[in-house]
């Protein structure tokens, strides 16, 4: 056990499951993140759901219980399955942070090929986990879990249903439950990707940012809850509205800012042209005062707008380009290199 550079507990997997640089056959098959706040009766349950699906087909894995600063023991039952299966590691905050933050220690901490998130209410089934891997080992960059027949009440199933269709609207991934806790991504995935804020349910939406594209869905058996009590209220889905426009805005606009502050500018100058011409033509052809009248008002506004947000859009331009500029960042996916001419000239003559 060790304290990590933020303060917070930290119980490390086996230095078996740990990869250096020269063995990266040494990782585990899959590492499982379980954000935990005030779950101490349901990890005991849990753990033990994960070892009969996982040790029931051969795949070796570790598991990240991330103790979001609970006040009813939940780390010292995650202290004693470390205790008895060192492959249960575990991290404790100080308070509470958040979903996002949890899955981001947990992200960071994982050595798995294959990393996967679970719910610690017992909602999710573990013996899903199997075929999820199976899907990455497939090709999938994400799998997700969608639970078809939801084990809720009414109050929690409306207001999602109608969250991730605005979700999938706006993002355009033809997702059913964005807010599942139990997904699989390949490791490439998690190291992509910076999880902060809400946006722990947007991780499909980052994920394709990055160019991994290849996202499946996957039904999955729903439980209902048999301890404790549901952690979220209905403000989650303000919230998480919220941060839906923030990660489209900057999936779609953070390097080109003009693109769209440009676009509301446009519009504002051609929608106030539009009605400044209409009142010339009114003033003109047929004389009739137009100084009172609060459509003159309207189209100046429309105009001034417009021009605030071309202003708007340069600014961040101004902003932005000098920073991508030195730390552009891009993902490679593969690579083939030149031969050195040498090479080339002895490859042809073997042959």
């Amino acid at each position: 056990m060790g304290l990590g550079t933020e303060g917070d507990w930290i119980l490390s997997p086996p230095q078996s499951l740990v990869p250096g640089p020269q063995s990266p056959s040494m990782r585990p098959d899959l590492s499982v993140v379980v954000p935990a706040y005030n779950e101490a009766e349901s990890l005991p349950e849990l753990a033990d759901q994960i070892r009969a699906a996982l040790d029931g087909v051969g795949l070796t894995f570790e598991v990240w219980l991330v103790d979001d600063g609970s006040d009813d023991g939940s780390w010292a039952v995650i202290e004693a399955l470390h205790a008895a299966d060192d492959r249960f590691a575990g991290v404790r905050f100080r308070r509470n942070y958040g979903k996002s933050a949890a899955l981001a220690a947990g992200f960071a901490r994982a050595t798995g090929r294959c990393v996967a998130t679970l719910d610690a209410d017992l909602q999710d089934d573990p013996a899903e986990l199997p075929e999820m891997v199976a899907r990455l080992d497939a090709g999938a960059d994400l799998v997700s879990g969608w639970k078809q027949k939801r084990r809720d009440p009414w109050e929690k199933r409306l207001p999602s249903k109608f969250f991730n269709r605005i979700t999938r609207w706006m993002s355009g991934i033809p997702l059913h439950d964005f807010n599942s806790g139990i997904k699989a991504y390949r490791r490439e995935v998690v190291e992509s990707v910076r999880v902060y804020g809400e946006m722990h349910r947007y991780i499909p939406l980052l994920a394709k940012w990055e160019g991994f594209t290849h996202i499946e869905e996957q039904v999955v058996n729903h439980r209902e809850r048999i301890h404790g009590t549901t952690k979220f209220g209905l403000e989650r889905y303000l919230r998480g509205f919220l941060d839906l426009i923030t990660v489209v805005f900057l999936t779609r606009f953070v390097r080109r800012p003009m693109v769209f502050f440009g676009g509301l500018g446009t519009l504002g100058f051609v929608l106030g042209f539009a009605v400044l011409a209409y009142l010339s033509v009114v003033k003109l052809a047929f004389g009739v005062s137009i100084g009172g009248r609060p459509l003159l008002l309207f189209g100046v506004m429309l105009i001034l707008l417009g021009a605030q947000s071309f202003l708007a859009g340069l600014l961040g331009e101004m902003i932005v380009r000098p920073e991508m500029e030195r730390t552009e960042r891009y993902d490679v996916a593969d690579e083939r290199r030149p031969r050195p001419e040498g090479a080339r000239k002895r490859a042809a003559g073997e042959g």
